[in-house]
């Protein structure tokens, strides 16, 4: 390790756990990660080719099968050729929250399948993992430890007295942010920010950091190209503070990025921070020592509230906003996840009428609404649990013209792909599913209404009958990907213009890297035709999704039409 390098990890637990503490992490680090390698050259790895399924390891299944085997296995018998990157929801034993409970970060839930089976979908898809660092499961055998009060556990946890002002705090639940359990040394109040099964770990302690640490490295042994930073906004709790996004949090990331660039420098940091814009894209850093890639949570609410007004407006002052912090980063693009649709990151970016709205929308269209604690005792909207699909499309109006409603929710997935950074597939979209009420009613949770596991034979099936939504859907899915995966004016560190002609249309210009290959994504969001005139540069175009050429001056744009054209000399 270069003394300037040693230097700055070594600031970086000072700073941290005070000098002492901070010089005995440093050698107990030393002693984790080979620093005696200089630090690799870094560049950001991926490119236009690169697009990432999200999924749980067993959204597809067939009798007799290990859940992991059948999705590698449907995934290259239908989509291998558009996508090459698969984040695999948290695959590790549970008990709760669909996988975000984890009960040992070193070992694959045996219902899936074992290490053999994700290294095997590691052959042929880039793979995303979850770090879920910010809490434990309950049953976990380092919480088992704490109760019996077994040394280091027992301060691997933060108790609290329970008649301590946490009002500051910011919740991202309604729920109680201190849980009561009995310890061998009696009663104790444990943080848990998101339930009561999932709890928050002691950062605080540099052991427990260390612990993280061998985790961290161990995913990077398994096969982990990206690895997804689980709600790490949280990660670092000070009373008197909000406890969200504070200096020690951003410094334990920069602390992983460091032994990242000396171990694995190709290893994508992606934090997951469903919180407003500005708040987000501090994760980035300085543009050097943060996140790769933060993900784009403003998007989803952006999206679907153009297509509920049929105005581009808000989406296109918010993207014309958009900047990389450097070279080395880029966005994670999506418009639907395994969580619902967070409308959180769209306040300050839509007004309280137009949040109002959305809530609106999402129950009139068969969803539901959660909410989150506010420190004066209210209770405010956080999340809209709905299907991309049906949230984009009143499923009345889907029932009557299911073709009008797949090139809707086509284009608001063309959106997506059309902009600046790397974009992420929710399982349910690619398919074109629709909410899953059974599921809600099976598990009392609002989210299991986007979560269904599918049979796998039954889904191919569908996307073999030209009438369903899931074959319309998927086949102009891999359309849109055909078109986006060659064409390297779509790389992550491209440049975007987006322009204003009409406000009905999404615009948006994009161009290569070099500045040599430029395209005009164009989008139509209301159930009419517009017509636009086309800018100088692109009046001799192809257009990447159906391979018209034609050297007009204006295009003709068909309800929730997308063009995407790329000019030609």
């Amino acid at each position: 390790m270069s003394i300037q390098f040693s230097d700055r990890i070594s600031a970086k637990l000072r700073t941290l756990y005070g000098d002492e503490r901070g010089a005995a992490a440093f050698a107990q680090l030393q002693a984790i990660v080979d620093f005696t390698r200089p630090a690799a050259t870094r560049t950001f790895p991926l490119t236009e080719r690169d697009v990432i399924l999200i999924t749980y390891g067993d959204m597809v299944r067939r009798a007799s099968e290990p859940p992991l085997a059948t999705l590698r296995q449907l995934l290259k018998q239908t989509i291998q050729s558009g996508i090459n990157s698969v984040h695999i929801l948290p695959f590790y034993p549970y008990s709760s929250d669909d996988g975000f409970s984890v009960i040992d970060f070193y070992a694959v839930n045996p219902e899936l399948g074992d290490w053999a089976d994700v290294q095997a979908l590691g052959h042929d898809f880039r793979l995303m993992f979850d770090a879920v660092f910010n809490h434990i499961s309950a049953k976990s055998a380092w919480f088992q430890a704490y109760l019996r009060q077994e040394p280091p556990y027992d301060e691997y946890f933060i108790n609290v007295d329970p008649k301590t002002d946490l009002s500051q705090v910011r919740r991202p639940r309604a729920l109680p942010l201190l849980t009561r359990v009995e310890t061998a040394k009696g009663e104790r109040y444990v943080w848990t920010t998101f339930s009561d099964d999932q709890i928050d770990l002691n950062v605080a302690n540099p052991d427990v950091l260390l612990d993280l640490i061998r985790v961290l490295l161990f995913y990077v042994e398994q096969g982990a190209d990206m690895i997804r930073l689980d709600a790490i906004a949280f990660l670092w709790k000070e009373i008197g503070t909000s406890c969200v996004h504070l200096p020690q949090t951003h410094l334990v990331i920069q602390l992983m990025r460091d032994i990242l660039d000396v171990v694995a420098p190709d290893v994508v940091l992606i934090t997951e921070t469903n919180v407003p814009h500005d708040e987000n894209i501090s994760y980035f850093g300085d543009g050097e020592n943060e996140a790769q890639m933060v993900y784009q949570f403003s998007l989803p609410p952006l999206t679907v509230h153009t297509f509920r007004t049929g105005d581009a407006g808000h989406l296109s002052h918010w993207a014309a906003s958009l900047r990389r912090a450097s070279d080395l980063t880029s966005f994670f693009n999506f418009t639907a996840s395994h969580d619902g649709i967070g409308i959180t990151p769209a306040r300050g970016i839509l007004s309280d009428a137009d949040i109002d709205a959305l809530v609106k929308l999402a129950e009139d269209h068969g969803g539901f609404v959660s909410y989150k604690a506010n420190s004066d005792g209210s209770r405010s909207p956080y999340e809209l649990n709905i299907s991309y699909f049906d949230a984009i499309t009143d499923p009345q109006i889907t029932a009557q013209d299911p073709e009008s409603a797949c090139k809707r929710f086509l284009c608001s997935q063309a959106i997506m792909l059309s902009l600046m950074g790397v974009p992420g597939i929710y399982f349910h979209s690619l398919f074109g599913s629709r909410s899953d009420h059974d599921g809600v009613k099976a598990t009392a949770r609002y989210r299991s209404i986007n979560r269904k596991k599918l049979d796998a034979d039954a889904l191919l099936g569908e996307l073999n009958d030209y009438r369903s939504i899931r074959h319309r859907v998927f086949e102009g899915y891999r359309r849109l990907l055909h078109g986006r995966t060659g064409e390297p004016a779509f790389h992550p560190l491209g440049s975007q213009q987006i322009h204003d002609f009409h406000p009905a249309v999404f615009a948006i210009e994009r161009a290569s890297p070099d500045g040599t290959q430029r395209l005009l994504a164009l989008h139509n969001v209301r159930g009419e035709t517009i017509h636009i005139d086309l800018p100088a540069g692109f009046r001799r175009w192809r257009n990447l999704i159906d391979g018209v050429e034609d050297t007009s001056t204006s295009i003709t744009l068909w309800p929730y039409q997308v063009a995407w054209l790329k000019a030609r000399d």
